[in-house]
């Protein structure tokens, strides 16, 4: 297997990393901020290592947090209702239609959106859809409280940062919390926020230490582990 080759900047800012630490949530976002170089304005993202075995389903972790402060990144938010629409639109939703958007993405096989949101009436005219949409993760679903009659509360709270979570294969969580320049405290905020929504949702049959480790990095950055 080919070595993967580290630029300059990586190899610096990893000298500023003490690798055998974990950090204070605070301690760990002044870190980033200093040692992100790049040209843009990065994610600043959390990824945590969870005690669950993830191919038993009873294990599997997901849940929703409503970040603190907006992350910086817009999600294109679709809605389908009929009932709803006018409320979807002044909440912001990029696309809303009823059986009409259904038979648009039915025919073109496209999802030009990122979260998909729908009131429980249509559900049954959704199911058509239900292949293109699941293996993209866009499936509405009352876990994730994106089948719901509450149409304007629930959009607005994903313009603004409503997030929705579940591990991966390897028994991990992935998120992005915010842009790198963003205020350090807001980070801070969304950091742990999403860390007790992760902690709050673990699943009663997990045993053993469930929050393994934490760690948080710019785009393209070195790993910091964070204290739990």
């Amino acid at each position: 297997m080919q070595k993967k080759v580290r630029g300059k900047k990586y190899l610096e800012a990893i000298k500023l990393v003490d690798a055998k630490k974990s950090y204070a949530p605070t301690e760990a976002i002044d870190l980033i901020k200093k040692i992100t170089k790049a040209k843009f304005d990065g994610s600043v993202e959390v990824h945590m290592h969870l005690g669950i075995d993830p191919k038993k389903g009873e294990q599997a972790v997901r849940g929703v947090v409503v970040m603190p402060h907006a992350t910086g990144q817009t999600k294109r938010v679709a809605v389908f209702t009929v009932t709803h629409a006018d409320a979807a639109k002044k909440a912001g939703a990029d696309l809303v239609g009823g059986k009409e958007l259904i038979a648009e993405i039915k025919s073109s096989g496209k999802c030009d959106f990122d979260v998909a949101v729908a009131d429980p009436s249509m559900m049954k005219d959704i199911a058509m859809i239900a292949k293109i949409l699941g293996p993209k993760g866009l499936m509405p679903s009352p876990k994730n409280e994106t089948v719901t009659d509450k149409i304007e509360k629930t959009v607005a709270e994903l313009k603004k940062g409503k997030v929705t979570f579940k591990n991966d294969d390897t028994g991990n969580v992935h998120q992005s919390v915010g842009k790198v320049s963003l205020d350090t405290a807001k980070l801070v905020d969304n950091l742990v926020a999403f860390i007790d929504a992760v902690k709050k949702s673990k699943p009663a049959s997990a045993k053993g230490s469930y929050i393994q480790s934490v760690t948080v990095c710019s785009t393209m950055g070195p790993g910091i582990r964070v204290q739990v």
